[in-house]
């Protein structure tokens, strides 16, 4: 066994678990590092704090008068909880949170000194916007850019550092970041789900989109992670052959939680509830070492920050338990890669969940409006939506056995489907009396009834109705929620306009009833988007026959998938809606295209090393021990050794003929590199990754993994599959 692995399996076993000390109820410490309305009623004046709720309620301006009240509060708050410095905290476009640190030390002269913080350092910062991700918007000697505070997502202290969620733009005004798309998208979910919401409730002046996400991901003892190089550079094993033992016995699933990753899971929601992330579910997911952890829904926005930042706190947690985590969407090849589903819900601010059915024929028509104007927009934009979750990373596991597929498609169980297909069959024009009747309680009004029971779920549909939310189960593991929620919420927005339009058109110009108009439209939005209702199994290729027959797309690659982003129709809704201008959309395609071609040009020379420098010297090695032990036998023998060494010289002659091939392979591989590098078009670059360099991938892999088995495992440098699974 090599010294690395050897140490790193030696040091895993010697692990002592780390002593976690919990309150007695989680909830009294719920939000204590939280500047939320308790810590602003305590530190802020009434004006002030009446300010930061009317931001916060109807997105009204703070004046900056105000604004310094809010930060001396804010300052006298943080210092009490002991923070030393201040930071705006935001998220560029490169998939993780950003933040530069400021003390609010400040010297007066005279040797004297104070701690400072005003309403300028609070509403606006400017970090170096030339040094992250831009498309284009920015020369590289055109620094600046600014983060701007966001009141609607409250501000919070990790460690001793007042963090202040914020936007990021440009100096020009284009956004650099996932926060700004998301909160234009949805404010126009918001005007456009109010305005339909009052045909039913004239007292709904507010609609909020919710989400709840479902992180999952694997914990690896970190000794074992680092002996790894494609773990600790690429976030995957490049190469590594299946352990004996995997998944097929479905013991790990909702098992006993191992001690160990019990106290971290114990550490982390400790470090949750103070900064008020509502974590209520952990489990064992279906992999070996593979977890999930799921909050309590929340508003959108916040619940993205709350997500962004968890994955920042699972990384640092981890670190204090001696575990690494991974949370590529496939870290290990042939078990299951992780998601983040996305359950997506509408409220107003009478408390009514849009999505979820009602005790009266009226209530169930308010949920069957915005039921189906749902569906009818994700049938109406469902590359938009595949473009959303699509990665490097996310291609692994879209369409795997435990993904949904690149197609996307709505699932809604059979009892809805016959629901709608009784929609479908209303009258044309006004409805009669008896019509009117037998729709009502017949149809709408035994919604509830049927949806106590609805039907079991699909888990291969990428949008599936769960009751009383849709779920985006397409999302990958690694994925800022920012993108999928900007994309659903836009569509829906653009949706519910279009629908507002046609029933007030159906009213005005045909007198109609009300209830009659909306009847009208929404068997029509039935009709249109049926296509994109599928109840069977998703891994078929009969489903993918049927679908291209539908006209759904099958985008099953990320730069196929892309493509839809800078579309003349997503262009035309994104600018509609007021959410990105062409500029921002086209400077994130190239983005997207640029880091696509990027991550598998590292996982390329990553692979290339390992097989190179670790993979084949260890070959050669044991082959020269067996070569040896031949020349032995020859002595002993002489010209019958054959009769005795056959076997090791076939071995012998395996051995070279997997290397011989691993460095053909590298070597086609890098040819293919260096024409991709030479392409100056960044979208025909990752096409170029896509379809030439990263086939190569698979063959090396599998020559590299045929040598794990056939060389000594004492000498095999790599922790293997089996290691890094199955040690506690």
């Amino acid at each position: 066994m090599s010294t690395l692995r050897f140490k790193a399996i030696a040091e895993t076993f010697n692990r002592k678990p780390v002593d976690v000390k919990e309150p007695n109820r989680r909830s009294e410490i719920f939000g204590s590092n939280v500047f939320n309305e308790a810590a602003m009623r305590q530190y802020l004046t009434k004006t002030s704090y009446n300010s930061v709720m009317d931001a916060i309620e109807s997105g009204a301006k703070i004046d900056r008068n105000i604004a310094d009240h809010i930060s001396t509060g804010m300052k006298e708050w943080a210092i009490s909880k002991g923070a030393t410095h201040y930071t705006h905290w935001f998220q560029p476009l490169t998939g993780s949170t950003a933040e530069k640190h400021d003390a609010f030390f400040e010297t007066t002269g005279g040797g004297q000194a104070i701690e400072k913080f005003g309403g300028g350092q609070l509403v606006q910062q400017e970090p170096d916007a030339s040094s992250f991700p831009n498309g284009g918007i920015r020369n590289t000697f055109e620094a600046r850019g600014y983060t701007a505070w966001d009141p609607t997502s409250p501000a919070f202290i990790y460690g001793t550092t007042l963090c202040i969620p914020t936007v990021f733009v440009a100096y020009t005004g284009e956004a650099l970041d996932n926060k700004t798309p998301l909160l234009r998208a949805l404010q126009s979910v918001d005007h456009a789900a109010t305005k339909v919401a009052k045909y039913f409730d004239k007292s709904v002046t507010k609609v909020n989109a919710t989400l709840g996400w479902e992180q999952e991901y694997f914990l690896i003892d970190k000794a074992l992670a680092s002996s790894r190089p494609d773990l600790m550079l690429a976030g995957r094993t490049l190469l590594g052959h299946a352990s004996a033992k995997g998944q097929q016995l479905d013991d790990h699933y909702f098992g006993s939680i191992p001690t160990r990753v019990l106290n971290y899971m114990r550490d982390l929601e400790n470090e949750c509830m103070l900064l008020g992330v509502p974590v209520k579910t952990r489990h064992n997911e279906v992999a070996p070492n593979q977890f999930e952890l799921a909050p309590i829904f929340e508003e959108a926005n916040l619940a993205v920050d709350h997500n962004s930042l968890l994955m920042d706190v699972m990384d640092k947690v981890a670190d204090r338990h001696n575990f690494m985590v991974l949370f590529h969407e496939k870290p290990f090849a042939g078990i299951n890669g992780s998601g983040k589903h996305n359950n997506w819900s509408l409220s107003t601010n009478t408390g009514v969940n849009l999505l979820s059915p009602g005790t009266t024929p009226m209530k169930n028509l308010q949920f069957l409006t915005f039921f189906i104007n749902t569906i009818k927009a994700v049938y109406e934009y469902e590359e938009l939506i595949r473009a959303a979750i699509a990665s490097a990373s996310n291609d692994h596991r879209l369409g795997a056995n435990e993904a949904p597929p690149a197609i996307i498609s709505v699932f809604i169980g059979s009892q809805l489907t016959a629901v709608l297909d009784e929609l479908e069959k209303v009258t044309d024009g006004k409805l009669s009396p008896q019509e009117k009747t037998d729709l009502k309680l017949n149809v709408v009004g035994k919604i509830p009834e049927i949806l106590l029971d609805n039907t079991d779920r699909n888990r291969t549909s990428p949008f599936a109705f769960t009751g009383n939310k849709f779920e985006l189960r397409a999302v990958g593991s690694m994925a800022n929620c920012a993108q999928p929620m900007t994309v659903l919420n836009a569509i829906v927005a653009r949706q519910l306009q279009d629908f507002k339009e046609e029933v007030d058109s159906l009213i005005k110009g045909k007198k109609m009833k009300k209830d009659d108009a909306i009847f009208n439209v929404l068997r029509e939005y039935i009709k249109d988007s049926k296509k994109i209702r599928f109840e069977g199994d998703g891994y078929g290729e009969a489903w993918e026959k049927e679908a291209k027959k539908r006209g759904l797309s099958n985008n099953k690659t990320t730069p196929e998938a892309l493509k839809a982003n800078v579309s003349k129709k997503n262009i035309k809704l994104y600018e509609d809606l007021e959410i990105m201008t062409k500029v921002e959309i086209e400077a994130r395609h190239e983005i997207q295209v640029d880091e696509y071609a990027m991550r598998i040009q590292i996982e390329g020379r990553v692979l290339g090393d390992v097989a190179r420098n670790h993979v084949i010297p260890t070959a050669i090695r044991y082959q020269n021990l067996l070569i040896e032990n031949v020349q032995g036998l020859k002595s002993i023998y002489g010209n019958d050794f054959k009769k005795v060494a056959g076997e090791q010289m076939q071995l012998v002659e395996s051995i070279s003929d997997h290397i011989a091939k691993i460095n053909q392979g590298i070597t086609d591989m890098i040819e293919a590199r260096k024409k991709a590098n030479k392409m100056e078009d960044s979208e025909k670059r990752a096409f170029e990754y896509c379809n030439e360099v990263k086939p190569y991938f698979e063959e090396i892999r599998y020559h590299c993994d045929k040598l794990e088995l056939l060389v000594d495992d004492e000498i095999w440098p790599l922790t293997k599959y089996r290691e890094l699974l199955f040690t506690r």
